[in-house]
């Protein structure tokens, strides 16, 4: 797979797949293709999967992409301000919040639904029970709202998040809440009672924007 990201406030993705190679794209996301370019809903999971991805707020269906010959294009994006990155698989499973999920390809793409380890981050977190998880070989793409901040966190470091900022973290990042201290912070703060916990090791990707709900 060919891809190439353009653009500098709302980034956009050309995909120049391989004959009878296919792509998974969010729902809506698809901008403009080729002639030789076929595209469906599907449903990763069958029905299992569909009730599943209701619940992690993610749309029941995604757009599955192929190419009948070669020299073809697709265009996708967020429709929405923001940058992509690209997460490799070979790196290990990602998980990726409401909204974050642009495109998966390569094989053996597994695109499931996860329940957050914790109680407690699970319904006060920000990112809800139900989390998207995507596995395999392959690349996957990751749309931030705004710009994105990095953080590659050692075995047992942790850092805070805003709740809202977080796009994606690795399967191997353990995901828990924080509680905001003090009545004029919880109340004037604009941070709500609650804080996002996240603690190493793996890959995190925070969002500069709050998404949008």
């Amino acid at each position: 797979m060919r891809y190439s990201i353009s653009g500098d406030i709302a980034q956009t993705v050309r995909l120049e797949p391989e004959p009878e190679e296919t792509v998974w794209v969010s729902k809506r996301s698809l901008i403009a293709y080729s002639r030789g370019v076929e595209w469906t809903l599907k449903v990763p999971g069958g029905l299992e999967g569909a009730v599943r991805r209701t619940f992690a707020g993610e749309g029941v269906a995604l757009t599955h992409l192929t190419v009948t010959g070669s020299g073809e294009h697709a265009v996708i994006g967020a429709n929405s301000p923001g940058h992509v990155q690209v997460w490799d698989l070979a790196d290990g499973a990602v998980v990726t919040t409401k909204g974050s999920f642009l495109g998966a390809w390569g094989e053996d793409i597994d695109i499931d639904v996860t329940v957050a380890r914790r109680a407690g981050a699970a319904f006060f977190g920000g990112a809800g029970l139900f989390l998207q998880k995507v596995s395999g070989n392959g690349q996957v793409l990751i749309h931030g709202a705004g710009g994105f901040l990095e953080q590659n966190l050692a075995d047992g470091e942790e850092i805070t998040v805003s709740t809202g900022n977080l796009a994606a973290f690795a399967q191997s990042v353990d995901y828990d809440i924080q509680g905001v201290t003090g009545l004029r912070r919880v109340f004037f703060g604009g941070e709500g009672l609650f804080m996002t916990r996240l603690k190493g090791p793996g890959r995190v990707l925070l969002q500069t924007l709050k998404r949008r709900k």
